[in-house]
């Protein structure tokens, strides 16, 4: 596939793009090298090929599922306004 001038001025209006008419050329054959490089992908043979979900077979080393800091929900509900039950109290503002 092939753009011409037409193509790229078209797609740049579509996305709301404004391109100088003197760089037109440049994108175009930028465009087509892309899309060059997508034919070409597009034609390898994948037959067999199991997809992956991370290109590297690496594994996520994760820490342990430790507490690691103290309770302080008393000393932090002492100082608010309004607390019941363990829960802080606010004001609704939707009704």
């Amino acid at each position: 596939m092939s753009l011409d001038r037409s193509d790229v001025e078209q797609i740049a209006h579509l996305a709301r793009l404004q391109i100088d008419a003197a760089d037109i050329d440049s994108y175009s054959d930028s465009l087509n090298s892309i899309l060059s490089l997508v034919d070409q992908m597009q034609a390898t043979n994948t037959e067999g090929v199991e997809p992956l979900a991370h290109p590297l077979d690496a594994v996520q080393r994760l820490r342990a599922d430790e507490v690691t800091e103290t309770n302080q929900r008393e000393a932090l509900q002492a100082v608010a306004p309004a607390t019941e039950e363990g829960l802080f109290l606010v004001p609704k503002v939707i009704e």
